[in-house]
């Protein structure tokens, strides 16, 4: 494919690209491209939000060009700042070892295997000494660090920044040293970072990455960003049910959104639906239920992805019960709030209080509103997509 089609076809969706022209010329060159994204590994689950860059990367290896996927083995345990008030806490190797090895074989479940580059940065930062940190650090000045708009803020704020945290965007800039990147992707919150990479490769004689940022996209609650900590996340690991129940409780309003970061459904088709939907001449619950099919397929396969679609509307369209609902014995004088942790339906027991204060919680389709209620035999229903069968 020629250099313009494939500039057309890689920045579409994309947020930053410094700089078009530089891609451009590159592309030109009619070689495949080194093409990067440095991911650390603080938690072991990839979730929807991931798949967004995941998802731009692929697009990169289709075209023929080379992926490299480096593992933050080192760098995670300094923790990126990025958008923090604080500093991370700081994981042990195992912890980093363990995460590592998880998130490479779920980002495997977008990127081609056979055509992606898995390294460590422990391979080059590990080795070197303190002479070779000074040398880095003599090449980016504390101004240009506080640029940044959280260090910018913390620093206004008196709010400590430690040197290690300044490190973090010169050791990311040395992966890219190392790989001789001719591209670096991240999200928009990765801007800073991936500038300062520019920066460096070019104080070692190298010629500058290109930097290109995708969108963020909003967790379940259609507020915040997609984030395991905040509870707001679709994760690769779902169960098929729990991934399709959850995509049809997004908001309207990010359903054209999704699509368009996470799905290969054609930009005109998406336009038409969000048309549609404005019209009132489609049901948004519709065009969200074809997402979810897209989705799950896409992790668990169409077979899969038709059975969820059918229990879905078998339990929120008719208004019936589960084909399986999980048996639980309810144990001499437990209360429900004692089960609900128990049996995994809260994760704690402040989340059970608040779920029954809420009205999230029916035993027989009834709603139970006092916390101190006694578990009690029949159909056990939490949220939407939550059914337990109580018995003694």
């Amino acid at each position: 494919m020629d250099a313009l089609k494939q500039l057309e076809i890689l920045k579409e969706n994309a947020v930053d690209l410094v700089s078009e022209e530089e891609l451009y010329e590159r592309l030109k060159e009619g070689r495949p491209l080194r093409v990067k994204l440095g991911v650390d590994p603080s938690r072991p689950d990839l979730h929807l939000g991931h798949m967004v860059v995941l998802r731009k990367l692929r697009q990169f290896q289709d075209l023929g060009h080379h992926v490299i996927l480096i593992i933050g083995d080192f760098t995670g345990m300094i923790g990126d700042p990025s958008g923090r008030n604080e500093m991370r806490p700081m994981l042990t190797e195992e912890e980093v070892r363990e995460n590592a090895k998880s998130y490479a074989e779920q980002a495997f479940k977008v990127l081609d295997p056979e055509k992606t580059e898995l390294r460590y940065n422990s391979e080059w930062l590990g080795k070197m000494n303190f002479a070779d940190v000074i040398k880095l650090v003599s090449k980016y000045t504390v101004a240009r660090m506080l640029e940044r708009d959280d260090f910018s803020r913390r620093f206004k704020e008196g709010i400590p920044i430690s040197i290690s945290e300044f490190l973090y965007p010169l050791a990311q800039a040395m992966d890219s040293v190392a790989i001789n990147a001719d591209v670096e992707l991240g999200g928009t919150d990765q801007l800073f970072n991936l500038l300062v990479g520019r920066k460096i490769m070019e104080e070692y004689g190298l010629k500058p990455q290109i930097v290109m940022t995708m969108p963020i996209i909003e967790g379940t609650d259609g507020k915040q960003k997609m984030s395991k900590s905040l509870g707001n996340y679709i994760a690769f690991n779902d169960t098929p049910k729990d991934m399709f129940g959850k995509i049809m409780s997004i908001p309207d309003y990010l359903i054209t959104k999704y699509m368009r970061l996470l799905t290969d459904v054609p930009k005109e088709k998406i336009e038409e639906y969000e048309r549609l939907m404005k019209e009132r001449k489609i049901n948004p619950r519709d065009v969200k239920m074809e997402l979810a099919h897209i989705i799950t397929s896409h992790f668990y396969g169409k077979d899969i992805a038709d059975r969820e679609k059918e229990e879905f509307i078998k339990v929120f369209s008719k208004k019936e019960l589960p084909d399986e609902i999980p048996e639980v014995k309810i144990n001499d004088d437990e209360k429900l709030v004692d089960l609900l942790f128990r049996i995994g339906a809260a994760s704690s027991k402040s989340e059970a209080k608040r779920l029954i204060t809420q009205g999230g919680v029916k035993i027989d389709g009834e709603r139970v509103n006092d916390i101190n209620s006694a578990a009690r035999e029949g159909i056990l229903r939490v949220g939407k997509r939550k059914f337990f069968r109580l018995v003694r």
